[in-house]
């Protein structure tokens, strides 16, 4: 095994198997995880995290990697990181999203990572997190996360990214209505992918009456952008609707804000991982004489003493 110098130089230079080795190391937790951690903020460059969201054939792939080839036009180099279902027998990830990536495998400035979402119903591991910051430290200048796309229950990306985006198209039967309680309400770019397909025009008009409704409640504006990423077509005007809400948050607070946030919830997923593996054994030697909630209140209390 390399030594913690030796992964930290590499991740410096931003080679792809340190950088891997590292997001491994702390998404297992092994020995060294911390270590790494511990020196990455040192080594952090400016970057921004953008969330891409949205429900399955939407096209949030093709739109990834239309941006991926957008940005490297731009000479920035890309940190990709694709949250896949994780297997029921290995706990892993089906690896899905980097098999459709594999035209920038060989660039040396695009980072693509899979990672399992690890049974979590807001679409991301706790290890996320720590990915993006190894990333970030490696040199990428923009991170992007691209969730399962699992509906209304993957929210977890809003608390991670500094930007979110919320990639929906027609003929999928979206209920507009029925979402305007969920992502609508808290993403921060609405958009129209496949916009070349029937029922595009309809979805648009529904997705601006929601920004108008946004822009009321919270005084933002939410853009609303057209694409068909298939074609690269619309791939240049969200870019420069993604760094105008850049510029925007940065001065105005509200990316350092949502970092701190981010921060905070990271500990508190960090701690109820490592309560769960500690609880899940101690729930299987249990006999189950009470109910589950006073079970569990005994186990916790007992957990607790040995903590």
């Amino acid at each position: 095994m390399k030594s913690i110098d030796d992964i930290l130089a590499g991740i410096t230079a931003g080679q792809p198997r340190a950088i891997g080795r590292a997001i491994t190391l702390v998404e297992n937790q092994q020995e060294g995880s911390e270590a790494v951690l511990s020196h990455l903020d040192s080594l952090v460059c400016n970057y921004l995290v953008l969330g891409i969201t949205g429900p399955p054939g939407a096209g949030k792939s093709t739109l990834t990697s239309r941006l991926i080839e957008q940005y490297r036009a731009d000479g920035e180099r890309v940190g990709v990181i694709a949250i896949d279902p994780s297997s029921p027998l290995s706990g892993g990830a089906i690896l899905g999203d980097r098999i459709r990536m594999m035209r920038h495998a060989k660039d040396p400035d695009v980072v693509i990572r899979s990672m399992a979402t690890r049974g979590r119903l807001g679409g991301l591991c706790s290890a996320a997190g720590s990915a993006v910051r190894i990333m970030a430290a490696s040199g990428c200048s923009k991170i992007i996360i691209e969730t399962v796309g699992v509906g209304q229950s993957e929210m977890d990306i809003i608390g991670l990214a500094d930007l979110t985006l919320l990639a929906l198209a027609p003929g999928l039967g979206d209920d507009i209505q029925a979402m305007k309680a969920g992502l609508l309400e808290v993403v921060d770019l609405l958009v129209v992918n496949k916009n070349d397909l029937r029922g595009a025009e309809n979805l648009a008009m529904d997705l601006e009456g929601v920004a108008r409704q946004r822009e009321d409640k919270y005084g933002l504006p939410t853009r609303v952008c057209r694409t068909i990423a298939s074609e690269g077509q619309g791939i240049e005007q969200l870019v420069a609707l993604i760094a105008e809400l850049e510029s925007l948050h940065s001065e105005s607070g509200e990316m350092n804000r949502r970092r701190q946030v981010s921060r905070n919830r990271e500990v508190v997923d960090w701690g109820l991982d490592m309560i769960r593996e500690k609880l899940e054994p101690l729930a299987a030697l249990h006999k189950h004489e009470a109910s589950p909630q006073k079970t569990a209140v005994q186990l916790l209390q007992k957990l607790w003493l040995d903590l």
